[in-house]
Formats: C-alpha cells, structure tokens, sequence
C-alpha cells in the first residue's frame, strides 16, 4: 500500500493516537529534564534505528512523524531540510508504507542538564555502533571517524 493512501486527517488522527500508545518510558527515573529516547521498528524495539533528546518526548515523536509527511505521494522528500536527515525520515515512511507501521519511542534516561544529556545522548550512540546496531544519526559517521569505535 502507498503511504500516501490515507488523507492527511486520517493520518493526523493515526498519529495522534500512535503517540499515546507507542510512547514508553523504560528510565525508572521521574519524566523531568531531557529525555534521551530511541526510535525503533515495533517488529523489533530492541534495534535501535535513532537516538536523540528532548524535553518534550510527546512532542519530539510528533515532530518526527509529521517531518516524515507519511501523506504525501513516494518521491523524493525535498522537505527534509538536512540531506543528512534523509535516511530518518526514508525509514519512517517505508515502516509507513508496510502495513502502517510506525516506529515506537523508548525513553532510557533523564538528563539534568543540556550537558549531561549531550553525554547520555552520545553513549548510547557509541554504544549502538560498537554493537554494530545500523543507526540513522548523523553522528555515526563522526564517531566513526574519530575513532570512537573500538
């Protein structure tokens, strides 16, 4: 089925109601501060395809969603504003276009500050490629590069 098969309501409301199910927080720490969370395929939530921060889990899985623009026909998506984000939001809209499938937010832990989130954020980052997990963040590649990798 193209992802474009449903109206953009439709999807709104899909989403909307995605994100209240499919939002966990598995940090056993009190939701206050910067969520770092993963996306991950809901086939599989342990196969970490993103990390990232915020301190608005609800409203960072929106916006992820919406950017993917799961409504608009299969071509090249010239809205992505990064090149280097692409590969994110080709992911989401090809889970989109099998069966509707969207991915699943995990939070793993609350930061304190901007600094100790960038640190827990980079962690799990290095932590995913030394398990060779294919992440889509841009920082695989600079990590790897600087040999990060061990």
């Amino acid at each position: 089925m193209s992802a474009n098969a449903d109206s953009k309501a439709a999807i709104g409301m899909r989403v909307r109601r995605h994100i209240r199910a499919e939002l966990y927080d598995d940090s056993g720490d009190s939701a206050r501060g910067i969520a770092i969370y993963t996306l991950s395929d809901p086939r599989s939530i342990r196969e970490v395809r993103y990390v990232g921060q915020t301190q608005s889990p609800p409203r960072r899985f929106a916006q992820h969603l919406h950017t993917a623009r799961l409504w608009l026909p299969d071509e090249v998506p010239w809205w992505v504003k990064s090149p280097k984000l692409l590969p994110l939001y080709t992911w989401i809209r090809a889970l989109y276009a099998e069966d509707r499938r969207m991915p699943v937010m995990v939070v793993a832990a609350w930061a304190g500050s901007i600094c100790e989130a960038r640190v827990l954020e980079r962690a799990r980052i290095i932590e995913c490629l030394k398990a060779r997990i294919e992440i889509l963040n841009i920082e695989r590649e600079v990590l790897g590069r600087q040999g990060q990798l061990i």
